[in-house]
């Protein structure tokens, strides 16, 4: 018997991809694919120079490892998605980074980005 866990993992990501899932457009300077993703969301706080705490949060995009690597390899702060008419840009989160996996079979990218402004 196969590996039940990844085996399901699989299943929900072709759901996900299938159902739940958007187009959008990821550039790096003048290169530039169409992908699909899922758009999420990250909490995070941050203590600005008075010792306040501030809550935030950025919108993330969850990409096919499959479908964004062979074209990008990773992500890199400064890439655009541009989603709906709106760009946003790849930001890093302090020590939680630029992106991460969002499962354990890495088959999933979770894309940390900021808006920032309209699409042309």
């Amino acid at each position: 018997m196969g590996d039940l866990l990844r085996q399901g993992s699989q299943w929900l990501e072709q759901m996900r991809w299938a159902h739940c899932s958007s187009q959008v457009t990821y550039r790096r300077g003048a290169q530039e694919q169409v992908l699909s993703a899922t758009f999420g969301r990250t909490q995070y706080e941050v203590q600005d120079d008075f010792g306040h705490v501030v809550a935030a949060h950025v919108t993330d995009f969850l990409v096919a490892a499959a479908d964004f690597a062979p074209v990008f390899g990773e992500p890199q702060p400064g890439d655009q998605v541009v989603a709906d008419g709106v760009v946003h840009e790849v930001m890093s989160l302090g020590n939680q980074g630029h992106w991460r996996w969002s499962d354990p079979y890495r088959q999933t990218c979770r894309i940390h980005t900021k808006e920032v402004g309209a699409a042309p």
